[in-house]
């Protein structure tokens, strides 16, 4: 291994509390790359089938990329990984930031958490001296609070990565929050955290990160900053930041609404971008290394409440604005903040709540069962449910295990309307009129995600009433982006301002010392997917085709209003374009990885842990 690693894991067993490193596996660093790669990898290898997600044989993976930390856009992204107690199957989740820099100026490709500590605690690693100290002042803190107040004791110069009260009360939407606004927020990752009696991770490092050109380093990162300045999109969308994406959702009748009822929002115009930028908005936020800030750090006040947020961004504005129908960006940003505080992702917080909102409406559960009236549009009755979810009081207990749980325990048909993939919240694109999308969605391999293939963009310019030729999309995206994570990088300059991402194999080169083709980087993703697919098929009984239909609602329920309405996707159109996906990944008519596959991908133990199930 020459540059871009630095050549060591870190271990911490929290059962007896200690803590070693080990070298980088140089195999696992040539077949998967680094970040998410390293993730799935370890948890594959580590966490035995079956394990309870909350238990003791689960673990928390947190990996940088070989290019986290070096000069070059957006450097600074680090995954966080865990068998997920929302699904069920291996989870991860990207965080920008600080964090991951700084674990790997610390001298580590990855920190791994296993093990089960008896009292809350705080991992602190410093360069090579790494100790689990008592946390219990910080135990029930808001995750800013907490953040701040870790840092006022250990110093300033320390990046944490903290969990809120809803992963110390081990709710399955929990996420895990750095830098006052930055979260790792899918697959509960804050759970298993606060399983675990951790309640912050903090880290502090004073090393390089070896190159292998440094010269070229430097040559290429000046290239790759001067190329983003120079893209006609960067002052085009820098301003809003993903907020700015609202109005065109809107319009193409994409945007969740209601519990995802419906597309359109009539008050978008009053929580999008433009209504941020002039009635919150104090200063923009970067990540390490970013040319184009996307955070928007803002002050709201509603009535006589006001706080201090990062945000909000579109997810956040699609799933607590439209999906819960909040209808003024305060309102949003508010709510953003209660979410942060509590450590709810909240993308699966807005989920959970809107199908709450319409479980109360349609009478499924009681006012007596929640504790008082709740209705749509309404900040008080948000903030009630979102503490109520993130402490397990009351309703908040069955809330807490997620939309798929929450619908089974209530039943008279609330399935339906239970808006998820493989237990996982879906993300901010309706697609009931937008194939590619849908499909994106189903085929995710942690569940209902935008992040793996943002294809409604490909709906819209090549056709939205057909089917052919989306599956062939939505795989190339799911190679694309996705690389971005086994990296260490943000894909947002890519995806926003059109930035090339013929980039990245030549810096990954020149960090590296690793010639590598853009296929060669691609059949890594392939690696990573089909060894979390295999995965699932060994942790759930009767997974395959028919764990990744959406729910019933998006294809029985033509869309009511706005510009997509009476649009519909069909079943027979949902089982087409899931034929021809599974043929293009190379697996079979339930979705299982053929062995040619695997073997094509050098995956030989999944082959033979298949076999020993008798499903292969």
């Amino acid at each position: 291994m020459r540059g871009g690693y630095m050549g060591k894991i870190l271990r911490v067993n929290l059962t007896d509390g200690t803590a070693h490193s080990e070298p980088t596996d140089p195999e696992m660093a040539r077949d998967f790359i680094g970040g998410r790669g390293f993730v799935q990898k370890i948890l594959y290898d580590e966490v035995p089938v079956g394990a309870d997600p909350l238990g003791p044989d689960n673990k928390v993976v947190a990996a940088p990329g070989p290019l986290s930390g070096v000069f070059m856009p957006s450097s600074g992204k680090v995954q966080f990984g865990a068998k997920s107690p929302a699904t069920g199957i291996m989870g991860d989740a990207n965080m920008g930031g600080h964090f991951a820099v700084e674990i790997k100026y610390a001298g580590y490709d990855a920190i791994i958490l296993e093990g089960m500590g008896s009292r809350p605690s705080v991992v602190v690693i410093d360069d090579d001296r790494v100790e689990i100290i008592d946390g219990s002042k910080y135990w029930g803190k808001g995750s800013s609070v907490a953040e701040k107040m870790i840092k006022d004791d250990l110093g300033e110069d320390f990046q944490i990565a903290v969990i809120g009260p809803a992963g110390e009360n081990m709710v399955n939407i929990a996420c895990v929050s750095h830098d006052y606004g930055r979260q790792a927020g899918r697959c509960g990752i804050g759970a298993v955290m606060g399983s675990k009696k951790v309640k912050a991770i903090a880290v502090r490092g004073s090393q390089s990160v070896p190159l292998a050109d440094p010269e070229g380093v430097l040559e290429y990162g000046k290239k790759m900053f001067y190329g983003c300045f120079e893209k006609p999109g960067f002052r085009e969308w820098t301003p809003l930041g993903t907020p700015g994406v609202t109005p065109w959702v809107n319009e193409v009748g994409a945007f969740p609404t209601k519990n995802f009822s419906t597309t359109y929002f009539d008050e978008h115009e009053e929580i999008g971008g433009e209504a941020l930028k002039e009635r919150i908005w104090l200063t923009d936020k970067g990540c390490f290394c970013c040319p184009t800030p996307c955070g928007k750090y803002s002050r709201t006040t509603v009535g006589e409440k006001s706080a201090y947020v990062e945000g909000p961004e579109y997810e956040t504005v699609a799933l607590l604005g439209g999906n819960c129908m909040l209808s003024t960006i305060e309102e949003v940003a508010y709510a953003n903040y209660v979410c942060d505080e509590l450590g709810l992702d909240t993308i699966s917080g807005g989920n959970v709540i809107g199908f709450a909102l319409e479980c109360a409406e349609r009478g499924v559960i009681t006012e007596e069962q929640i504790g008082r009236p709740v209705k749509w549009g309404d900040i008080d009755s948000f903030v009630y449910l979102a503490e109520k979810i993130a402490r397990r009081e009351g309703i908040g207990d069955i809330l807490a295990d997620g939309v798929k749980a929450a619908s089974e325990e209530f039943g008279q048909g609330s399935e339906k309307y239970a808006i998820h993939v493989k237990g996982l919240e879906w993300s901010g694109y309706e697609a009931r009129w937008a194939p590619a999308m849908m499909l994106a969605y189903m085929t995710c391999d942690i569940g209902a995600h935008h992040n793996r293939a943002w294809a409604i963009t490909y709906d819209v310019a090549k056709g939205r009433e057909n089917t052919e030729g989306k599956a062939a999309k939505v795989i190339e995206l799911q190679r694309i982006r996705p690389s971005f994570d086994l990296l260490g990088c943000c894909r947002l300059q890519w995806v926003e301002i059109g930035f090339e991402f013929d980039y990245y194999p030549v810096m990954f080169e020149a960090v590296t010392g690793r010639k590598i083709t853009e296929k060669e980087l691609y059949d890594a993703t392939d690696r990573v997917w089909n060894l979390t697919r295999t995965r699932a098929f060994l942790e759930l009984p009767d997974f395959g085709r028919a764990a990744d239909y959406p729910p019933a609602r998006f294809y029985e329920e033509p869309i009511p209003t706005g510009p997509a309405k009476g649009k519909l996707i069909k079943k027979e159109q949902l089982d087409e374009m899931l034929d021809d996906y599974y043929e293009l990944r190379g697996w079979d008519e339930n979705g299982t990885p053929t062995r040619e596959t695997l073997e094509e991908l050098g995956l030989e133990k999944c082959i033979h842990d298949l076999e020993s199930a008798k499903i292969l």
